[in-house]
């Protein structure tokens, strides 16, 4: 019986509550409410008036009410009017919402053991919807009350102002301003200088209407009214526009009046916050004032907002660097295990920089271009990001674009069916199914042909790709690293380089700092090399005399690390168990010049003039010779590409045979 009785209390106290502000009208009822459920004698009510005082609402089952009035220093624990010290049963419960309690109810009896755990479950039902009804008369319409009020109201939302959001406690903040400044919905919007507008929080509408939450682009006489001054519309069927936005959107929601104040954050404009109601004449000048308070407290609130969110952000950030250098130091282990030598060296910020960026993209399947010059550890950095991928128990396959000829970098790229050209005599697999699983590096990727380009293309969107010879496509699951010591970008100016594969190449790309910007590695890649070098002699050096250190350091590096690696491959033969000296450096290691190299003087043009193709091909010749007809070395020796001196070997006539 008491669970069917019970079961139709707490709605119709939720009525009861919503139907009548004050609480002495609340209270009696609430009892005649009660009578049938509860087996009480008396119901309590207090409610906290100041910080020094409070109200006791006394309640018999047959309605009778008496009200009275205490200091809280008077009434101390156990004194008669609040606790009924001939109470021999006791249920008692907070009223309050979120974090602060308004005051407490509970039902004596003097009979022992009257209630149950049932009955303890319904008063903490009835306790919740009551917290509303305490609010409503703390908060009534009386100027001086209103004043009170307001000092609650500014205590409640300094403490609103360390929510994680306010858009959670909004409804909250409706309901607590409510009895101030009575309203159907209110609204708290935001402005971008892209000149739209978005609501922020709202209450009063239904919160899955995708109406309300979509950004409005502002007219110029919108964003005049967003800075304007604060503003009451009375009857917006009178005073607005019917064709404007501000009436669509009153229409869209049936408000009649609306007050607005503006929610200035720091030093900018954050946005608008509207009452509006469905009636006219809702609101008045006189309300003004108490609009800009909580205005300005929602402001508080939204600063302590942004600042706890700035924290977050920058404690994440720590996390996930620290996590990215954890993650760096595995990986580099790993990588040194795997090969038996120290690949991954460095401390410079620049460095860390780049493994970073290597080890967040390893996690992915993005494609990744690595941009650099020439010696800066691309291939290093490659296998740094297989190692840290699902993919490190697949093949790593890596191919230098620019050390083969056209057709056979295809033929060595993509495979070929037996007799697809002459002396295929067997089918053979290309690099890329030999990464299938895997990662296929791509070196040199700035001096493949655009024939090859334009198949590479093919494999990277579809994932497929036909061996020469074949008609058939292949699948394969390969993840591409590219790497280029070229501006890509100057090269697709050129049309040397097809554009759309640069934009699929360089998804996430990475630029590696030249070894001069890696002033602090300079000197710990030495002894990485010493220690891998030094054991393949059979006299290790003792280490690296300050001198040769210092001029180490001086040095400009124009082949980077590679250059470092064999500079000290060299010196180690030479120092013959002792300690690197500069002696032993090479030649080409000279220490830095402060003063600016000065400008040779340019030689006079012979009188009859010159012939520049004359010079070019004179020029051609000489570095083919010099690199004994190895084209990828002529080609660097003239600045060129190798299908730039390609061109030019057959413009002028020039034999593609070593010479005798």
């Amino acid at each position: 019986m008491f669970f069917m009785e019970s079961s139709a209390v707490l709605p119709a106290v939720a009525r009861l509550v919503a139907e009548s502000a004050a609480l002495g009208d609340v209270v009696p009822h609430l009892a005649a409410l009660l009578r049938d459920a509860v087996p009480f004698e008396r119901l309590h009510v207090l409610r906290l008036d100041r910080a020094d005082s409070l109200v006791l609402y006394v309640a018999r089952p047959s309605g009778e009410l008496e009200v009275t009035g205490h200091r809280i220093a008077d009434a101390g624990p156990g004194a008669a009017p609040p606790l009924a010290a001939d109470a021999r049963s006791r249920i008692i419960c907070a009223v309050g919402r979120g974090s602060s309690v308004h005051g407490a109810l509970w039902v004596t009896s003097t009979a022992a053991d009257a209630f149950t755990a049932a009955h303890e479950v319904l008063m903490d039902g009835v306790a919740d919807l009551l917290s509303m009804a305490l609010q409503y008369d703390a908060l009534r319409s009386t100027e001086a009350i209103r004043r009170e009020r307001i000092d609650t109201l500014d205590s409640l939302l300094h403490a609103m102002a360390g929510a994680l959001d306010i858009r959670h406690i909004f409804a909250e903040v409706s309901e607590a301003i409510r009895g101030g400044l009575p309203h159907d919905i209110l609204a708290l919007t935001s402005w971008s200088e892209d000149r739209s507008v978005r609501v922020y929080a709202m209450t009063g509408v239904p919160a899955d209407d995708p109406d309300f939450w979509a950004p409005m682009m502002l007219t110029d006489d919108g964003r005049a009214l967003l800075h304007r001054d604060p503003y009451v519309i009375r009857d917006a069927q009178i005073e607005i526009d019917p064709q404007s936005v501000r009436a669509r959107i009153f229409g869209r929601v049936g408000a009649r009046s609306a007050l607005r104040v503006p929610v200035a954050v720091g030093t900018g404009l954050f946005g608008s916050l509207f009452f509006l109601a469905r009636d006219p004449e809702r609101f008045s000048d006189a309300d003004l004032d108490y609009a800009r308070r909580v205005a300005d407290l929602l402001a508080l609130a939204l600063s302590h907002q942004r600042l706890a969110e700035a924290a977050r952000r920058d404690a994440a950030a720590r996390e996930t660097a620290a996590q990215l250098e954890a993650q760096v130091a595995t990986l580099t282990r790993e990588l040194e295990a795997r090969t038996g030598r120290r690949r991954v060296v460095g401390h410079s910020q620049q460095w860390k920089d780049v493994l970073a960026q290597a080890a967040r993209v390893a996690q992915t399947e993005t494609t990744v271009l690595l941009t650099g010059e020439s010696g800066t550890g691309k291939e290093v950095v490659a296998r740094f990001i297989h190692q840290g991928s699902r993919r490190k128990q697949g093949p790593f396959v890596a191919i230098n674009c620019a050390a083969l000829p056209d057709q056979l970098l295809e033929s060595e790229l993509f495979g070929h069916e037996r007799g697809a050209f002459t002396g295929a005599v067997a089918a053979k697999p290309g690099r890329i199914e030999q990464a299938n699983g895997g990662v296929l590096f791509l070196d040199e990727i700035g001096e493949m042909a655009p024939t090859v380009q334009a198949k590479l293309l093919r494999v990277l969107e579809e994932r497929e790709f036909m061996r020469l010879g074949s008609t058939r496509s292949t699948r394969v699951d390969i993840r591409v690293v590219a790497a280029t010591n070229r501006d890509l970008h100057a090269a697709m100016e050129r049309g040397e380089f097809r554009e759309d594969l640069y934009y699929r190449l360089s998804v996430f790309e990475i630029a590696l700092p030249p070894l001069r910007d890696r002033l602090d590695d300079i000197l710990e890649l030495a002894d990485a090399f010493l220690d891998e070098i030094g054991g393949t002699v059979g006299k290790p050096p003792a280490g690296i005399a300050p001198e040769a250190q210092d001029q180490l350091l001086t040095y400009s590096w124009p082949g980077n690390v590679r250059e470092l690696r064999n500079a000290i491959e060299r010196a180690v033969i030479l120092a013959d168990g002792g300690y690197i000296r500069t002696e032993h450096l090479p030649v080409a290691v000279p220490r830095a010049s402060s003063a600016p190299p000065a400008e040779a003087a340019p030689a006079p043009l012979p009188p009859g003039g010159v012939n520049l193709e004359e010079i070019e091909r004179s020029l051609v010749v000489k570095a083919l010779a010099q690199a004994r007809f190895n084209k990828t070395r002529a080609a660097k020796l003239l600045g060129l590409t190798r299908a730039q001196l390609y061109s030019r070997i057959e413009k002028y006539g020039l034999s593609e045979t070593k010479p005798s």
